[in-house]
């Protein structure tokens, strides 16, 4: 009996050693930023902040049209749908650990020997089993998978943002190509005009041949430009088609064009601090190490005794009529100690080991998401600035091109003066066009760099210390 409790007390001391303490939550440090590089540059207060639907800022009714269908059948934003199902589910299963199980079966036995009787004998039996939660391990298991559940819903608005992003981008894009294919074939008529003008002036003795050569070459190469203007236009309706869940082919956007039918919105600016709030990424990021923290209190708290409940019940008897007139029942208390298991003490290192991963990973995002902010802001002001100049360019140009074309009427500049002036004119305009779309596209990065218009989230309110 002495020994027994010398045991006892041995194994108490030692479970009083365990270190199960863990540090009050909290956010992974980052370097501190203030403010952007150029935030002064930002057209609105710092303040406002970018309403959900971002998209409708546009002014476009058929891209509100296509992020709608796109919310409604996109396959990858489906399946992040899914995997919340999953993590919601997971929550149940972690919190069943703390309830008392019940098994019951039931058996016969039939029996013949040599020279004996016929026997047979039939049992129920019964057994539960409970072990208790007294430490709170199971709940530590069950806010690790309340982490998991909200990080991946937040990687679903992730995902949500990603896919309007891409809709409105390659909607822009597809609208760039029509005008673009529009004003090319404009272009190739008209140099189609100018090799007639070519040869007829050939015949007369006034230019020589090769310049005719050079003008046919040249409509060769807009009709190339032409056929590829209208392949990369194909594959940027199949990848649209994709974004909105139709199979590619089966989806036929209408021809557009952009500088006509979509507004170049403002974007609202954002503190950074508010950034680390917004972004989905970087929530759930931040949500991962929250788990990681929880997993690793849940295998600290492993380290301590556990205690189980064990009941039993039974009947058995030679014949059926009788099973159910006598019972057997029986409790059994225990408890664990686990003095000298080595992998519980693995299992708290791997899970401090863990938590160190998750908290470079969410250092990591933070600072993605930084420079995202920041390159965006960069290539929107440049594009912005740079379309000024196009459209001075362009004015300047078409002025040009329109006094050219005067003085041919009144003999002063002849007909190739006129060609080459409206070829610049035109090479002007694809740029401004282009510049257009880096314009729209650079709006959007913006709007998904800054978060999206989600709601700022507060990742420590949901940990339980």
């Amino acid at each position: 009996m002495t020994g027994r409790l010398l045991c006892l007390v041995a194994a108490l001391l030692l479970a009083a050693c365990a270190d199960v303490g863990m540090r009050p939550y909290a956010r992974p440090s980052v370097p501190a930023k203030a403010a952007w590089a150029n935030s002064a540059s930002l057209p609105l207060s710092k303040t406002e902040l970018i309403v959900p639907d971002w998209w409708h800022e546009f002014r476009d009714p058929y891209l509100d049209q296509l992020v709608s269908r796109a919310l409604a059948g996109n396959f990858d934003l489906a399946v992040l749908a899914a995997r919340i199902g999953v993590a919601n589910a997971q929550i149940g299963e972690a919190r069943a650990g703390a309830l008392p199980t019940l098994d019951a079966g039931a058996g016969a036995s039939f029996q013949k020997v040599t020279g004996q009787p016929f026997t047979k004998q039939f049992n129920l039996a019964t057994q539960t089993n409970w072990d208790i939660d007294i430490w709170g391990k199971v709940e530590k298991g069950v806010q690790a998978q309340k982490a998991e559940f909200s990080a991946t819903e937040a990687e679903w608005r992730a995902g949500y943002l990603k896919l309007v992003s891409d809709v409105s981008t390659t909607y822009f894009q597809i609208l760039q190509f029509d005008e673009q294919i529009d004003q090319q074939r404009q272009t190739l008529a008209r140099n189609r005009d100018i090799l007639t003008t070519y040869q007829a002036m050939e015949q007369n003795g006034l230019i020589p041949h090769t310049r005719v050569l050079q003008q046919s070459a040249e409509v060769n190469r807009l009709s190339t430009e032409l056929i590829e203007l209208q392949r990369l236009r194909a594959l940027a309706g199949n990848a649209l088609a994709t974004l909105i869940g139709v199979p590619a082919g089966d989806f036929q956007m209408p021809a557009g064009r952009l500088q006509e039918r979509v507004r170049v919105p403002e974007v609202p600016g954002g503190l950074p601090s508010q950034l680390l709030k917004r972004r989905p990424d970087v929530v759930a990021a931040e949500y991962r190490v929250l788990e990681a923290y929880d997993l690793t209190g849940q295998a600290k708290l492993a380290q301590l005794p556990s205690i189980s409940l064990t009941g039993r019940g039974g009947t058995s008897s030679f014949a059926l009529s009788t099973l159910l007139k006598s019972f057997t029942f029986g409790l059994l208390p225990s408890i664990n100690f686990p003095i000298l298991d080595p992998g519980v003490k693995a299992r708290v290192r791997t899970s401090e080991a863990q938590t160190k991963v998750a908290e470079q990973a969410y250092r990591q995002t933070v600072m993605a998401a930084f420079e995202d902010v920041e390159n965006a802001l960069v290539n929107l002001e440049a594009h912005k600035k740079q379309r000024g100049e196009l459209q001075q360019q362009v004015d300047q140009l078409r002025l040009v091109a329109s006094t050219t074309d005067a003085q041919r009427k009144e003999g002063v500049a002849s007909q190739l003066e006129v060609f080459e002036t409206e070829r610049t004119l035109l090479g002007a305009q694809l740029a401004l066009l282009a510049n257009q779309q880096q314009v729209l596209s650079d709006t959007v990065t913006l709007y998904k760099a800054l978060g999206g218009g989600w709601p700022p989230v507060e990742v420590a309110d949901a940990a339980q210390h």
